[in-house]
């Protein structure tokens, strides 16, 4: 069976078997108890627990019956037919789940977002379908954006701001952002909370078992625990725009008169828990910059990287959500960085740990240092009767694109190599993954492992990836090795004095 569909039966198995019961109870409830979620009419969110999980029990089961239809088609079925079937079924099947988990906001919502990204060995169709969930979600009605706005500001959209469009620019799984002009006259962005998504989220992590099937249907093999851990911590912390607000000034400080990267500035006088006024911001989504030149291409991606592992070092802080939706790019390299609600800070000696794993596995090749430094750390446990080839294998694969003093590519095929390294429970590496233990602090700097590298797979990002990391770790403190770093080395040198 192709991995694409055994994917795709997994999740009907494991979704819909365990979800039978619940939507069972959830047909049984009253009409006026059940509200559409994600509709441009009434509440925007499901809050049923129960409810939320059932939608996805009907998921699986259509998709059980769907794969039952085709194999039984395929049996009659010449060779190309068989594979227009399968093709068939796995984007019926993928536009049905996208729409699902795009109408149900909250928690469930960002695992399809994550999953869209991720996976750069899913199915076309299937990798198509749940790519709707990286620009914008069902949006919300025009009336219930006006009811938070005065509850949160004190007036409706169109008092507290001297113009308001009531289209919405973008539309995610927390909120939907819609452009505005304050009195004084400068162009802003709002974001405004969909009403009742802190319900449906709480209700999402209440239900560990909900989360635990969505990870099964999307990363067969992986053991869901910590991602689901701090998906919790993460996402409490996201429902505050507040904690958001704090995020994006730290970074805007930090990056302000950047020649390449750019964060919007918090309007503070029109931001509170659950609105976020800051700077209007224009530019290019991610899926035109594919369209752009090779030149432009890499200056992205150099952009891209400079910003994650930079702010690491630099900032002690990270943006964990490495969404394509959350960039704006104009040509030469430049980029504005939206969306602080999923921030990661470090404390120093989370960081120097980081140090000590890229000084043991890159600098000195030292894989007998590199593993006392997991050990003492936790990702593994002494007594792991595992060669330290293997570990040299398994590990070395996540730095080998900083390994060498030279030009690569980070190809669609490495990225989706990182992918199952991280989920493949059956590949060679087996043993070491099952015991392997992921500290908190480190669930969410793994995306840069996933998502990132996932974008670089698509642009063909290539570079020196050794000699601009050399640059951003501090206890290298490498020269400039591009034109971007002496024009950010220029600028950081105006800063100190």
């Amino acid at each position: 069976m192709r991995r694409g569909l055994r994917r795709t039966l997994t999740a009907a198995l494991v979704v819909g078997g365990v979800g039978a019961g619940a939507a069972v109870v959830a047909r049984r409830r009253s009409a006026g108890a059940t509200a559409a979620a994600g509709g441009t009419t009434g509440p925007v969110a499901s809050v049923d627990r129960l409810e939320r999980t059932a939608r996805l029990a009907g998921i699986g089961a259509r998709a059980g019956t769907g794969y039952a239809v085709m194999r039984a088609r395929s049996l009659v079925a010449d060779d190309a037919q068989r594979e227009s079937l399968e093709a068939e079924y796995q984007l019926r099947t993928a536009e049905q789940v996208a729409s699902l988990l795009g109408g149900m906001k909250g928690a469930v919502m960002k695992l399809g977002q994550m999953a869209s990204y991720l996976d750069q060995g899913l199915p076309e169709p299937v990798r198509a379908a749940l790519s709707e969930l990286q620009a914008d979600a069902p949006p919300m009605a025009p009336e219930l954006v006006a009811e938070v706005v005065e509850r949160e500001l004190g007036g409706v959209p169109d008092t507290v701001f001297a113009e308001w469009d009531p289209v919405p620019l973008a539309a995610a799984s927390i909120g939907q952002v819609h452009r505005a002009r304050t009195h004084d006259g400068r162009e802003v962005a709002v974001k405004v909370q969909y009403p009742g998504v802190d319900r449906a989220i709480a209700a999402d992590l209440e239900n560990t078992d909900l989360l635990f099937q969505v990870m099964s249907l999307l990363f067969p093999g992986m053991d869901p625990v910590p991602i689901v851990g701090e998906l919790r911590e993460r996402l409490v912390e996201e429902l505050d725009y507040r904690i958001e607000a704090d995020h994006q000034r730290t970074f805007a400080e930090y990056y302000r008169g950047h020649p390449f990267i750019h964060v919007p500035e918090v309007v503070d006088d029109r931001s509170t828990a659950r609105v976020l006024t800051t700077e209007l911001v224009e530019g290019a989504r991610f899926a035109e910059v594919l369209t752009w030149p090779e030149e432009e291409r890499q200056l992205a991606a150099e952009c891209l990287y400079r910003f994650a592992f930079g702010s690491i070092y630099g900032l002690r802080a990270f943006n964990g959500d490495p969404h394509p939706g959350n960039y704006l790019f104009r040509p030469g390299g430049r980029i504005s960085f939206l969306d602080y609600g999923l921030c990661k800070r470090f404390t120093d000696d989370e960081v120097s740990i980081f140090e000590r794993m890229i000084r043991a596995m890159v600098l000195d090749r030292d894989i007998v240092g590199f593993r006392r430094v997991v050990e003492d750390v936790g990702i593994l446990s002494p007594g792991l009767d595992v060669p330290v080839s293997d570990l040299a294998d398994y590990f070395g694969h996540f730095y080998e694109f900083v390994m060498e003093d030279r030009v690569l590519e980070i190809t669609p095929e490495w990225s989706s190599q990182s992918v199952r390294a991280f989920f493949d429970l059956s590949g060679p590496h087996a043993e070491i993954m099952k015991a392997a233990n992921l500290p908190p602090s480190m669930v969410v700097i793994q995306r840069i492992n996933l998502g990132l590298f996932a974008l670089f797979g698509d642009l063909g990002a290539r570079g020196n990836w050794r000699r601009i990391a050399e640059e951003l770790w501090p206890f290298v403190d490498g020269p400039p090795s591009t034109p971007m770093g002496e024009a950010i080395a220029e600028w950081a040198a105006t800063r100190r004095s």
